[in-house]
């Protein structure tokens, strides 16, 4: 086990040298600048590898370019450290460099914090203690404030952002392409939106195109961190084995309605703890639930559930038309962020519903263009347009009084709806 004086010194390098970052601009660091000046903890969640702790260190950089001093910025990762308390941290780093933090201004950044035990009691003593003189950052890979602890605890001294895997746009920005106007550049944009399924949207494969490398880092970088490291600390797991294989399940087939009973006897457990499970890898950031879409709460709440994972291995590499076509879904679901699909008796279907002030449906077609769906559901949700989002095609049909707007996905996520 490293020491807590030796790993603040590996960790922060600023208080010795020229402090430089490599960094690409993300969408999320402008809105997370905008509450930086007020008082409450900034927290970054999100699943492993999607950048919480780059946007760490550039808000670090920021504030030392902009003149905040530079050993009043204190980082440290509780990724080895689960037995340490953060008051341990302050400690070593008042002696190690002769401050004390009830005199001055401190940035304090907090990484991996979920690794500590009672870590939502340890943050609010020091907000509460040093809130005038503190800044404090956290992250943390678990969406670890859906705890009912941790809101209450936290309740008003905390501002939480969920840190995504990059967008289309902003991984043009880190292959630095040019993207305006759309139509100046179509043929390239279409071909780099195929490298960017292949990367998911994590910053480190971005110009990975080795299938081997791929799958290790998905399988080792995160499936396995998750699984066997992360999640064994937060919940009580009593078959590891039956979680990853459940992981596996979804990941070989995104999109699939899942009959709780029914895949519950295929893995030889409870539905209770298949549900449990199945929350866990929502919270861990491995999967999404959507619901489908009704009027009626209780109704949406009954229904069968359709879930994606968050990342892919094996079928990202396949080449028959089913399973691209699976994959390109796959991609525009996560990264609408969608909640709701939509399905009736007779099966008709919509991937996806945005539900917002207006309600809108979309569907995703990879090759053949089919708007029954979207028709039925435009009928009976009174609705007059709706979308398609496609591999290449682009139109803009009228079904009798309905108006269907079909879309090339680079230009769609380019350019939203």
């Amino acid at each position: 086990m490293p020491k807590i004086k030796d790993v603040l010194l590996e960790s922060n390098p600023w208080w010795k040298e020229e402090f430089k970052i490599e960094y690409h601009e993300r969408e999320i660091h402008a809105q997370i600048s905008k509450y930086l000046p007020l008082p409450q903890i900034i927290a970054l969640t999100g699943l492993r590898r999607v950048g919480k702790t780059t946007l760490m260190l550039k808000i670090a950089f920021d504030s030392i370019k902009g003149g905040f001093d530079a050993r009043n910025v204190v980082y440290f990762s509780f990724d080895e450290f689960r037995d340490a308390e953060i008051r341990e941290i302050m400690k070593e780093y008042e002696t190690l460099m002769e401050k004390n933090f009830r005199q001055g201004n401190y940035l304090l950044l907090l990484d991996e914090i979920q690794k500590l035990a009672n870590w939502e009691d340890q943050v609010k003593r020091v907000y509460d203690i040093h809130g005038k003189n503190i800044k404090i950052i956290i992250s943390g890979s678990e969406s670890m404030f859906l705890k009912k602890k941790s809101k209450e605890t936290l309740s008003g001294r905390i501002f939480e952002f969920k840190v995504e895997t990059l967008s289309f746009k902003e991984f043009l920005t880190f292959k630095d392409m040019e993207f305006e106007p759309t139509g100046l550049y179509e043929k390239e944009l279409a071909r780099l939106f195929e490298e960017y399924m292949l990367c998911q949207g994590f910053p480190e494969l971005v110009g990975i195109r080795d299938r081997q490398v791929i799958k290790k880092y998905v399988k080792e970088s995160i499936v396995e961190k998750v699984i066997y490291k992360d999640l064994p600390q937060l919940f009580k797991i009593r078959d590891i084995a039956v979680l990853e294989s459940l992981l596996g399940i979804i990941m070989e087939e995104p999109g699939q309605l899942i009959e709780i009973s029914d895949l519950a006897k295929e893995l030889k457990i409870s539905r209770q703890t298949l549900s449990n499970y199945l929350v866990y890898l929502e919270e861990s950031f491995l999967i999404r639930k959507l619901y489908n879409f009704s009027n009626s709460r209780r109704k949406t709440e009954r229904k069968l559930k359709k879930y994606y994972p968050m990342i892919l291995s094996d079928i990202i590499f396949k080449e028959d038309n089913i399973s691209r076509s699976k994959v390109f879904e796959w991609l525009i679901v996560t990264r609408l962020n969608a909640v709701f699909f939509w399905r009736d008796p007779y099966k008709n279907e919509v991937d996806v519903i945005i539900a917002d002030k207006t309600t809108i449906p979309i569907e995703i077609k990879y090759g053949k263009i089919d708007t029954s769906g979207l028709i039925a559901f435009m009928k009976k949700f009174k609705t007059d347009e709706g979308y398609i989002i496609s591999h290449e095609k682009e139109d803009r049909l009228k079904v009798e009084r309905y108006t269907i707007n079909v879309i090339p996905a680079f230009k769609f996520l380019l350019r939203g709806i």
